[in-house]
């Protein structure tokens, strides 16, 4: 019997997102004056009728003088496209957007257990538990080659940065930065993905796209709907996934008109943790990732888990992997390290524990080493998806980016 299964994403635009980017770009401004910073910068931002407000709350420690938080806010909003009080936010105005900052250093009590020398020194910035999954799902034709990545979240993935894309490129001008998408793909008996089933996408437009066909709503709502058919889903979906028959919802409420984002929703950083990672496809350990340093086990040990699971797929140990790890604060080695394949692997999964154990090192300082986590690279991850997308030569997405002789350890 089919069986079916649903992943969302968000635009860049989605006042939680705007967050997440607002948390992160604090984040690299901090490690590009101080690469050993310790940031934890939580976001919250509001339009109203008269202004918006973006307030910024957390704890920052750097070696230098801090970074212009309240330009760093303003400025990542404007970028997103918030840049007109009439859409949602006008970051750019301090007569309609009040920015302000509470931020604080970092407790002492969380200091002395992540400052150290060595690699037993370096100690979990806060205890906790991290998933990281990678599956086949994505290696069924081209487009999506090495992903290991659930197909639903890809796709949703997709759509968003295509919207996001046609945003900042402005090539279709009544699209506003706001925006989501959903797509549920039906599996057969054996739970091999076969196609998409229904695609939903929800954007804001320009409140007077209307006034093009004279107040016709229905006229509107048709451009609406072909222009996302054409310019976004069937664009960003490679077309031996998509059937003839497959069901498009857009605006399911009718109209999504300005103003939008943050106006017709508050936002906040970490609220799109699912988002964020596998679609729901696979658990999470409830951390979220933005407005936080590497030290943040949260974010740098579920890239990490990521990496090593995206590792025994690739190596066909197994074609689905979830790997979870777990700290106590100030603690080097994890609690616990457990694989498991869902009766996939070609071993049995203590076994494969075992091997991911040697050939992957677990400490908080060892994997901000590999990693090469001690960077600005943060700002990239914030919308879009912090897996399934490919390493770049600026070196984003390092975990990623499969290494050949650990490949080969992991089977030897």
């Amino acid at each position: 019997m089919a069986t079916l299964f649903t992943s969302e994403s968000v635009c860049a635009g989605h006042p939680d997102k705007v967050c997440d980017a607002i948390s992160d770009a604090i984040v690299d401004a901090c490690l590009e004056i101080d690469s050993k910073a310790r940031v934890a910068v939580e976001t919250l931002v509001k339009g109203m009728r008269e202004t918006a407000v973006i307030i910024l709350a957390g704890e920052v420690t750097l070696d230098g003088e801090a970074p212009d938080y309240e330009s760093i806010a303003r400025n990542t909003a404007a970028k997103i496209g918030y840049n007109n009080h009439s859409i949602g936010m006008d970051a750019t105005s301090s007569e309609f957007c009040q920015v302000a900052v509470h931020i604080t250093t970092q407790s002492a009590n969380i200091a002395k257990g992540v400052d150290g020398a060595s690699l037993d020194d370096v100690g979990a910035g806060d205890q906790g538990m991290m998933f990281g999954y990678a599956c086949t799902e994505t290696e069924v034709g081209g487009q999506l080659h090495g992903r290991y990545f659930p197909l639903s979240a890809a796709l949703a993935q997709r759509i968003c940065r295509r919207l996001d894309m046609i945003v900042a490129s402005g090539e279709i001008d009544w699209i506003r930065p706001d925006g989501k998408s959903q797509v549920t793909v039906e599996y057969d008996a054996e739970g091999n993905p076969t196609h998409v089933h229904t695609v939903v996408v929800a954007v804001q437009h320009d409140d007077a796209l209307k006034d093009r066909f004279d107040g016709d709503i229905d006229a509107e709502q048709k451009l609406i709907f072909e222009t996302i058919k054409s310019q976004v889903v069937e664009h960003a979906i490679p077309p031996h996934w998509l059937p003839a028959d497959y069901r498009l919802v857009v605006n399911g409420t009718g109209r999504f008109a300005d103003p939008g984002g943050p106006y017709a929703d508050a936002g906040i950083t970490g609220r799109k943790i699912v988002v964020d990672t596998y679609g729901g496809m696979a658990r999470h350990g409830g951390g979220a990732f933005s407005g936080k340093d590497p030290t943040k086990v949260d974010r740098s040990a579920t890239y990490y888990t990521r990496w090593a699971a995206k590792h025994v797929v690739a190596a066909e140990l197994a074609s689905r992997c979830e790997i979870q790890v777990a700290y106590v604060i100030g603690v080097a080695q994890p609690v616990s390290l457990r694989v498991e394949t869902f009766g996939t692997g070609i071993i049995s999964d203590s076994e494969l524990t075992e091997r991911v154990a040697k050939v992957f090192d677990f400490r908080p300082a060892a994997i901000t080493r590999d990693l090469k986590l001690h960077r600005p690279l943060y700002s990239a991850t914030a919308a879009g998806g912090h897996f399934g997308r490919p390493p770049t030569e600026e070196g984003h997405f390092e975990w990623e980016q499969l290494d050949e002789k650990r490949l080969q350890a992991l089977c030897l």
